[in-house]
């Protein structure tokens, strides 16, 4: 490990928020103080085995996480992986939206050392800020040999970027990993795993990051949910030209359901998805339950999302039109 760094890529978040009065755990402004400043208020850093570099790639709120930050961060990544002094790297980066971006920086990069996600619950200026233990378990974990692959840190427990979902709107422990459970745990110092570190296939040469992250159109992919009363009028709307045309947006590509239970669908809901397909439109069917997957039934028209979420599924269903764009040239 001698010579070794670890690098922090800051997106800005609550990690980063600030509030007038310390008692403010909600009235604050996310994204105000730089991943130098987050480092550098951390107790007992000098100590800490690696050399640590930082970076600040965006300065955002996450729920206004975009492509041009994905592409960004994606291009920054690959950058510092490639280095081979660079041990890991650690993201500090919003809630909100944190499940959907380790996703997709899994499933592009794959990457065989640790990029380490965590974020905070709470804003740097409250008298119980989460962020600064949070960080220094995501550093833990970016230090620890053999890890790899895309993980969330959060409330001292490891998760993996595919099964990681935010399950609550305010406590602390937000992040849940369902039915698959967490990677592993982090406390006083130590790293104790209960299961392997990711290791899905590398899907994307070195030449296909570079080209997803100069990407210029991403393909428009929407969600809609199966509810009661449900009808076709949204996807119609989603799928007709003219609309799309009328408010100066690209045509839908793609379509994530998230449907009820075992993927059921309201009947009208779904004969509109089939038209939808009829169109050329690629549709993915989620299941907008928290927990289990999708078990597959016969005769099954519109194909399931293999375990994804439906945030999870329209990133996955993007990547795989940008995928086919590419190869037709």
């Amino acid at each position: 490990m001698l010579g070794k760094k670890i690098v922090v890529l800051g997106t800005g978040g609550t990690i980063a928020g600030t509030a007038m009065r310390a008692s403010d755990n909600l009235g604050y402004t996310a994204a105000q103080r730089g991943v130098g400043e987050l480092l550098a208020a951390l107790p007992d850093l000098a100590q800490f085995p690696l050399e640590l570099l930082s970076e600040q790639v965006a300065q955002i709120d996450s729920k206004d996480m975009d492509f041009a930050v994905w592409q960004h961060l994606l291009h920054r990544c690959a950058h510092w992986l490639e280095r081979d002094e660079v041990q890991g790297l650690v993201l500090t980066h919003g809630t909100d939206t944190l499940e959907e971006t380790a996703y997709f920086l899994q499933s592009v990069l794959a990457p065989r050392k640790p990029v380490v996600l965590t974020g905070a619950m709470r804003p740097a200026t409250s008298i119980g800020a989460d962020g600064p233990q949070n960080l220094l378990d995501a550093l833990t974990v970016a230090a620890y040999p053999g890890a790899q692959g895309v993980v969330v840190v959060c409330a001292g427990t490891i998760h993996s970027a595919r099964d990681v979902q935010k399950v609550h709107t305010w406590r602390l422990d937000a992040f849940s990993s369902g039915d698959a459970g967490p990677l592993g745990q982090v406390a006083q110092g130590g790293l104790y795993l209960a299961r392997n570190w990711p290791q899905e296939p590398v899907l994307c040469t070195p030449q296909a990051i570079e080209k997803l992250a100069a990407q210029a159109d991403w393909p428009r992919v929407e969600i809609v949910m199966s509810h009661a009363g449900a009808n076709g009028a949204t996807v119609d709307a989603l799928v007709s030209p003219e609309v799309a045309q009328r408010f100066g947006a690209s045509p839908v590509q793609g379509l994530v359901v998230a449907a009820t239970g075992n993927g059921s669908l309201h009947h009208e809901l779904e004969a509109a998805l089939h038209r939808a397909q009829g169109c050329g439109v690629r549709v993915v069917r989620a299941t907008r339950c928290c927990n289990g997957q999708i078990l597959p039934v016969p005769d099954q028209m519109i194909r399931d999302s293999e375990g994804l979420s439906a945030v999870k599924a329209r990133v996955a269903l993007m990547l795989e039109l940008i995928a086919r764009q590419q190869a037709l040239g």
